[in-house]
């Protein structure tokens, strides 16, 4: 190759041009494309009839693969079809439909095969043409369900299962899914029994083999869910309220007499409470599994819950849990029957917005707090132990210095509840706790305001309790909140959950608390509440202390943003290997914070983070702390009559 040679000058002027053209602006050159449209495929939704009823039959017995197997026959005319599969779960918040577990779709009518295409912006729609002279068509896939927990939910073992009909079929767009009827079937494993919301069509029965139900309008259907299992037995806790308690085993449903009272005490309270049911009849769905893990999901007309094994035959051990059952219950008249008009939807391809998130699920875990204390599911002790673990939270949450909590009611949508790595900086979901807090706050202000007259029990029955046996949807506003409030007790609500809500707040709402005559204080000795739920969650919780939460084999899950662990270098996903030089153990952890406490050396940590062994030092003086309320005066408080039963 020849080499060109240039005078001083030209290699001068070259060398310039070469510095500009690195340090200049950059071109983007000639070929400039343009974006193409996107085209609007998916007919919008319309309150409006479906020709006909869908006949839906789902096969459930391959609990050896965890696959349904789905036949749906849909009624049609000739012309462009579009199918969708849900995507906007009700009580998800969120768009948690999980395509991707759909899979050998295929489509025929008369015997021949319809080609379908994937519509190419919303994956979750199907698009077909229907031929001249096809009256229905027939529709054919499997939802394979997760075999293991890293690939989403389990809800299915050898001996339960969980239906979930929103995930088993594909429905029809352009209609409002109240305006789609649905005939439905489902097929168990021989010798299961099932329970759910839908009721048997006909003289069938619930129990095993092929079981129809009565035709529903599909968002009857999406929001009733199946269980099944091998191991069952139901309680009647009222005339119109079962506890359908499936098992891995069968000594695992020994409930006694004195626990299933107090599961009657709680439909009792609720009663009391709200003044009203949104429902014909109401069935908890209740698994006790290792297997299955993590269902908590509201229904209006039943609830999918999940406990331990060994719930009701170490029932000492499960103080941290006994509130699940009450929260969804309460899900019922708050989220089913009462729900933020932005967060409803006509189908479950429409977007939800989540701005009232606060008060569907913040205030649904006040009452299910509360409604959870006062039937004696849990003593007075671990229910103010609970909330002094909630106010401990947000009094040392760094991310309140940033983020109002309004902002974490879209958190469902950003994260899809993926772990964080620094979430009391973030502030994940804490809509639930701190509108709890909120809500106890607002509870204490109208005793106060009201000479002891009024509490929220009054905001209660005034907002929840109308319309008796009727369960539709009745749609709400911030607006209609506050003139709840304050028809109940008149005050400047709007500003007060302006501050509150819709600001940044450094500093935890914890006047509820204060004015119901306890302050949040910290001791070397965890409650029973606090015991209970580390072992819940299987982990050591140090947040007051040291500020991280460990885990199994000395696994670091959790660190607060600023707290001695943070400074001293440690994250969520390091090994803790050793301390002062002693192979680690959680016992040995809190002998070194209690030896430490009062002096100046710090707590020494070898860590193991990814590949990279590091030795840190912790310095923390303070000991061991663990939060609780402490009644400030003498007697009870008012926030005592907020968790006293009502008679």
């Amino acid at each position: 190759m020849t080499k060109l040679r240039l005078s001083a000058p030209f290699a001068s002027l070259f060398l310039a041009g070469a510095l500009f053209a690195q340090t200049g602006p950059t071109p983007t050159g000639d070929s400039k494309p343009q974006a193409l449209p996107i085209a609007q495929t998916i007919p919008a939704p319309r309150d409006v009839p479906y020709p006909g009823t869908i006949r839906l039959a789902v096969d459930a017995t391959d609990t050896a693969h965890r696959i349904f197997r789905v036949s749906e026959t849909i009624p049609v005319t000739a012309g462009p079809l579009t199918l969708l599969h849900p995507a906007w779960l009700p009580g998800a918040h969120a768009p948690q439909g999980e395509i991707d577990k759909i899979a050998g779709l295929t489509i025929t009518a008369n015997g021949a095969t319809i080609p379908w295409q994937r519509d190419p912006i919303d994956v979750r729609a199907f698009h077909i043409d229907v031929p001249a002279g096809v009256a229905s068509i027939e529709v054919k896939f499997q939802f394979l369900s997760a075999t293991a927990e890293s690939q989403g939910p389990v809800v299915m073992t050898p001996n339960m299962l969980a239906l979930e009909w929103i995930s088993t079929l594909l429905y029809p767009a352009g209609h409002y899914v109240r305006q789609i009827m649905i005939d439905p079937s489902a097929t168990y494993p021989a010798g299961w029994t099932s329970a759910t919301a839908l009721r048997p069509s006909g003289t069938a029965t619930a129990a095993g083999g092929t079981v129809h139900y009565a035709p529903v309008a599909l968002d009857t259907l999406a929001d009733s869910p199946a269980f099944a299992g091998l191991y069952y037995r139901g309680d009647a806790l009222s005339p119109d309220v079962t506890l359908n308690t499936f098992a891995e085993r069968p000594d695992q449903l020994r409930i006694k007499p004195e626990q299933l009272a107090q599961h009657k005490a709680l439909i009792a309270q609720a009663a009391k409470l709200f003044g009203a049911q949104h429902y014909s009849h109401y069935d908890f769905l209740f698994a006790l599994s290792d297997r299955i893990q993590g269902f908590g999901l509201e229904h209006h007309r039943s609830s999918e819950d999940q406990a331990p094994g060994d719930y009701f035959l170490s029932w000492d051990d499960h103080v941290a849990e006994r509130d699940l059952l009450a929260h969804e219950y309460t899900h019922s008249w708050n989220g089913k029957f009462r729900r933020p008009a932005d967060l409803w939807t006509p189908d479950y391809r429409t977007p939800m917005r989540d701005s009232l998130l606060w008060v569907y699920e913040g205030q649904t875990q006040f009452w299910g707090n509360v409604l959870t204390a006062r039937a004696g599911l849990i003593s007075k002790q671990d229910a103010f132990d609970a909330l002094a673990a909630v106010a401990a939270g947000y009094d040392t949450q760094p991310g309140r210095a940033w983020r109002p909590l309004v902002d974490t009611t879209n958190e469902e949508i950003i994260s899809n509840r993926h772990p964080e790595p620094w979430a009391s900086w973030q502030r994940p979901e804490d809509y639930y706790s701190e509108g709890q807090l909120i809500w106890t706050e607002i509870d204490q202000m109208l005793r106060e305001k009201s000479g002891g007259r009024k509490s929220m029990d009054d905001f209660a029955k005034a907002f929840f309790g109308t319309h008796d046996r009727d369960w539709g949807e009745l749609t709400y506003t911030l607006d209609d909140i506050v003139a709840t409030l304050d028809k109940v007790q008149p005050y400047d609500w709007a500003a007060y959950l302006r501050d509150r809500v819709y600001a940044v707040a450094p500093k935890a709402p914890l006047g509820g608390i204060a004015k119901g005559g306890y302050r949040l204080v910290y001791t070397e000795e965890a409650g029973a509440y606090w015991k209970s739920l580390e072992g819940a969650r299987h982990a050591m919780n140090l947040s007051y202390s040291l500020g991280m939460v460990i885990g199994k084999q000395g696994e670091v899950g959790a660190v607060l943003w600023d707290s001695p662990a943070f400074n001293a270098g440690i994250s969520a996903g390091t090994t803790l290997v050793a301390i002062n030089g002693d192979a680690y153990s959680d016992g040995d952890l809190k002998a070194a914070i209690t030896a430490a406490k009062g002096g100046t050396r710090p707590i020494t940590l070898l860590i193991k983070q990814g590949e990279v062994y590091r030795t840190v030092a912790v310095q923390w003086n303070g000991g061991l702390r663990y939060p609780h309320l402490e009644r400030v005066g003498k007697g009870p408080g008012s926030l005592d009559a907020l968790y006293a039963p009502r008679s």
